[in-house]
């Protein structure tokens, strides 16, 4: 009998039912759901590669016009990113995984006849970068449809394991771009477009034949609904930090790294290949610790884990733009930018990629506990309950997800205004450090202070407690004694 694809009844917290095999179907559901995502993250962030395989001389477009490409691809990721998560809920995983990843093969051959084409104008470039945008879109799609097969015990874990394989899309196809510029050298990007049409293919087949479609609803009205929650924008303005500095870093840094090698005397084809050995290093570093962050919030308080990392980036903000500085003053004007400099940068965006990493996976494990302690004050049933849960918490990473992104559209354009501004990366690396800044003091302010104030507060009552209990164990010994005498 061929196995249904559409799950009913699911209910992640039947421990019973879970140990019976339900497991086993969230695990297979899981690993398609990382595939599928891992490779659509990969098309999201295509032209952070095709960029590299196009110099001025030959294609007219200067370091403004390729981050305002990846800004476009950004915009797009950001803005599709809640209907995509409702239409995971609508359609089902398993249908919606198939129809997202056939549609990117569109821009994938879309980016080979342009590449072909050098002399065009930059709005073909810009449309095929918005269509490839729609890869951003799984990152909700997946995370909504990962976080309603597990139960609460288990979501930070299989979050962070989604979110942080599915993010090192972004540097497997750099490492795909790397390999490409070191064998066929920086004339044929087809290459890496090729490699993702099969990847594309296969993973569509993949999720048709073992994927399932859950019945869970991500409804307007449940997204509606967490807008007016205080939480919701404090989550997301501290998601914004963490993923959209990664998506904009991720963009970026392989043409911050080749702008600064170029200007220190390389040819395109130089700086190309060796921007490239640098820039999947980030993107991967920051995947890993994604991972890691997950556990981590499960483990630890998410809020004081997230409040760590922030001030680990204001660190590393800080140092860029000391970096930065000392380039604009010690540099005279025509000078090539010194190696120092240029290890500088690598350095301080490959400590804030880890930190980002980390962050996603400490913000997003506060998402379930809002709700979880929210709905303690519903009268429901457990089983309603915990419904009521999974679909606002889906609500909300669909948001956060979306509001989050938009962070990344403002790294590209930051960066390209500075850039056309002054010349330097330096205003766009000290507004960076400022968000950061702000995000720390809100993530004291709403989640770690109150939480102290409780626990002193639960260990004080508990004190009381025991002080009562030895006097009253004093008292009854007193009265014993003036019985006995």
């Amino acid at each position: 009998m061929a196995r249904t694809r559409r799950i009913a009844h699911w209910d992640p917290e039947d421990l019973v039912a879970w140990e019976a095999g339900n497991k086993l179907i969230a695990r297979r559901n899981l690993i398609w759901s990382i595939a599928t995502m891992h490779v659509a993250f990969s098309i999201w962030y295509l032209w952070s590669v095709m960029v590299l395989f196009m110099p001025q001389a030959r294609y007219g477009f200067t370091t403004g016009d390729k981050l305002l490409v990846g800004a476009t691809a950004a915009l797009v990721g950001a803005l599709v990113r809640i209907p995509y998560a409702m239409g995971t809920a609508r359609l089902g995983g398993r249908n919606w995984a198939v129809l997202s990843s056939l549609v990117l093969l569109i821009p994938t051959l879309a980016a080979i006849v342009l590449l072909a084409h050098p002399g065009l104008p930059l709005w073909p470039y810009l449309v095929c970068a918005a269509l490839t945008g729609l890869g951003g879109g799984n990152y909700a799609a997946a995370l909504a449809n990962v976080e309603s097969f597990f139960p609460q015990r288990r979501k930070g874990f299989a979050l962070g394991l989604t979110g942080g394989v599915g993010n090192l899309g972004a540097a497997g196809i750099q490492a795909v771009g790397l390999v490409v510029l070191a064998t066929a050298g920086n004339q044929a990007p087809y290459w890496v477009c090729a490699v993702y049409l099969v990847l594309l293919a296969l993973v569509g087949v993949g999720a048709a034949l073992f994927m399932d479609n859950l019945d869970h609803s991500v409804e307007v009205g449940h997204v509606r609904s967490v807008l007016t929650v205080p939480d919701t924008w404090t989550i997301s303005f501290l998601y914004m930090c963490a993923s959209g500095s990664f998506i904009g870093f991720a963009f970026a840094f392989g043409q911050v790294i080749a702008h600064n090698l170029i200007a220190g005397g390389q040819t395109h084809g130089q700086a190309a290949l060796h921007a490239a050995e640098i820039a999947f290093a980030g993107p991967l570093l920051g995947s890993m610790a994604r991972v890691v962050g997950g556990k981590l919030g499960d483990r630890f308080d998410g809020g004081r884990v997230t409040l760590t990392v922030l001030a680990a980036m204001i660190v590393a903000g800080g140092f860029l733009v000391a970096v930065s500085t000392h380039d604009d003053l010690t540099r005279p004007s025509g000078a090539p930018v010194s190696l120092y400099t240029t290890a500088g940068y690598i350095a301080g965006f490959i400590a804030l990629f880890i930190c980002c990493g980390v962050g996603k996976g400490s913000v997003f494990k506060l998402i379930p506990s809002v709700f979880a302690q929210r709905s303690r004050a519903l009268e429901l049933g457990d089983t309603e309950r915990r419904h009521w849960e999974r679909a606002r918490s889906a609500a909300l990473i669909g948001f956060a997800g979306s509001f989050g992104a938009l962070g990344g559209v403002v790294i590209n354009l930051a960066l390209r205004q500075s850039y056309a501004s002054t010349g330097s990366s330096t205003p766009a690396f000290g507004a960076f450090m400022l968000c950061y800044v702000a995000a720390a003091a809100l993530t004291w302010a709403r989640y770690v202070r109150p939480r102290r104030a409780r626990a002193a507060h639960r260990a004080g009552l508990a004190a009381d407690g025991r002080a009562a209990g030895q006097l009253v164990r004093a008292s009854d010994r007193f009265s014993g004694c003036s019985i006995s005498a």
